[in-house]
């Protein structure tokens, strides 16, 4: 079932009920508002009647009743009189008229009483006279179950009928009002495709859920056309970069092979040709293992792994690799629980995060001091490197993930622009995130962020 279907039943339904129960309530409200009265009458007529039957008597005052004066009869009433003495038999008596005996002994210990049969309704009183006491009795036709109790039934009915129609509609025209603008959101999402991702939902003033669900929408379309197009522009950059030193590869061959040269030429040409393919090797090697942090991180093993000690390795690896690195620790924010610094991780892609992003400190500081700082919280290990070189311009730091980009002020520097969405992959495998502030000429300050090893797991 569709949702406006099921709203519209949600609507229609609890209406019905309530419409249903309010009628219930009005049928026995006016069935026990009919009832009560006409006992009320029917009180009234016997003392009435019982006045009648032994007129010029004195009526004592407590046996007066505020409708005394009704003379009219009522419809098919019926009085009787049923002296009171020590040969009075409840049995008879009740049969003869078609009471319960309880009815009489009611009137006899009560001084009076009430019954309903199918069609009449009964009052029963206890009259004193001189002549001794008397159960009166007056009965009258239950005139509301006979003659309205049919009209009053037919009458809700029909305004259950009506009320229905009314609600049907209503709840009908709202349903499908609700969710007009959802249904227009659906026909606008299902025209964007991947060849007109510049598509957007529009606006939803009217109703600020809808408007939530419209930009939430809207900024994940625009997070998908980044994608696509740091896609292209990765596949373009990607054969760009690949084909530079091919191109230099073949031309350094064909300069070589065009006519007879000296073994020192020939050399020379050997060493630019392995130099460019060394290049490429690199790039490749790069590609592939980008690929790879691409995924999700099921086929990685995964192992415990001291922060502390990870950095201290990749600190004496770089410093060895290059001794113009200089690479300081700052122990303020090191915690004292060393619980607090391990992860749960792949140290041989963690080793390779940290000495692409402590190793790019030091190249593009003009390998000055490089401060890398650990601290933690109850949940996370905090590794921050913060150097004091060329930094990043402002209007290039939304690029700086994107593969094989480099910014405009690192012409003099070598590299392919890998490492930092390498970099990312692998803080993402590692449900981490990295945070990248920078200023040109003053420097850059990059925090990892890693989950701790959870107490269980240690």
């Amino acid at each position: 079932m569709k949702t406006p279907s099921r709203t519209f039943l949600l609507y229609l339904i609890p209406f019905l009920i309530v419409i249903f129960l309010f009628s219930l309530f009005i049928y026995f409200s006016v069935s026990n508002y009919s009832e009560n009265y006409l006992f009320k009458l029917l009180e009234a007529r016997a003392n009435k009647v019982a006045k009648e039957r032994f007129e010029g008597e004195k009526i004592p005052t407590k046996t007066t009743f505020s409708l005394s004066e009704t003379s009219e009869k009522l419809p098919h009433e019926k009085d009787y009189f049923i002296p009171i003495s020590a040969y009075l038999n409840v049995k008879n008596e009740a049969k003869r008229i078609g009471l319960s005996e309880d009815f009489f002994n009611n009137v006899l210990k009560n001084g009076n009483a009430e019954f309903i049969s199918k069609k009449y309704l009964y009052k029963g009183i206890k009259f004193p006279s001189k002549s001794g006491e008397f159960i009166v009795i007056t009965a009258a036709e239950n005139y509301f179950e006979i003659n309205q109790a049919k009209n009053l039934i037919n009458t809700l009915i029909f305004a259950i009928g009506c009320a229905f129609l009314l609600l049907w509609y209503l709840a009908f025209y709202y349903s499908k009002n609700i969710f007009k603008p959802i249904s227009a959101i659906t026909e606008q999402v299902k025209e964007i495709s991947s060849e007109n991702l510049h598509l957007r939902l529009n606006d939803q003033n009217r109703n600020v859920e809808l408007n939530q669900l419209s930009n939430t929408f809207n900024d994940m379309l625009d997070r998908i056309e980044t994608s696509f197009e740091t896609q292209n522009n990765f596949i373009s950059n990607a054969s760009h970069e690949l084909r530079t030193p091919l191109t230099a590869i073949i031309g350094e061959a064909d300069v070589a092979l065009s006519k007879p040269r000296q073994q020192e030429d020939y050399i020379e040409t050997l060493k630019i040709i392995l130099q460019e393919a060394e290049k490429l090797d690199n790039k490749t090697k790069a590609l592939l293992f980008l690929a790879q942090t691409g995924f999700n991180g099921k086929i990685q093993k995964f192992e415990k792994v001291r922060i502390d000690q990870l950095l201290w390795d990749v600190k004496e690896n770089l410093e060895s690799m290059n001794s113009k690195n200089k690479i300081f620790f700052d122990m303020e924010l090191l915690p004292e629980n060393p619980l607090k610094l391990k992860v749960n991780g792949n140290i041989q892609l963690l080793h390779l995060a940290f000495s692409n992003i402590i190793s790019n400190a030091c190249k593009y500081s003009n390998f000055d001091t490089v401060t890398v700082s650990i601290g933690a919280s109850d949940d996370f290990v905090y590794i921050i490197t913060k150097d004091t070189g060329i930094g990043i311009p402002e209007n290039e730091i939304k690029y700086i993930y994107d593969p094989f980009f480099r910014a405009s002020n690192t012409k003099n520097y070598e590299g392919y622009g890998i490492g930092l969405p390498l970099t990312r992959n692998i803080i993402r495998m590692h449900n981490g995130k990295i945070l990248v502030n920078s200023t040109e000429n003053q420097g850059t300050i990059v925090q990892i962020t890693l989950p701790i090893l959870k107490l269980e797991n240690l």
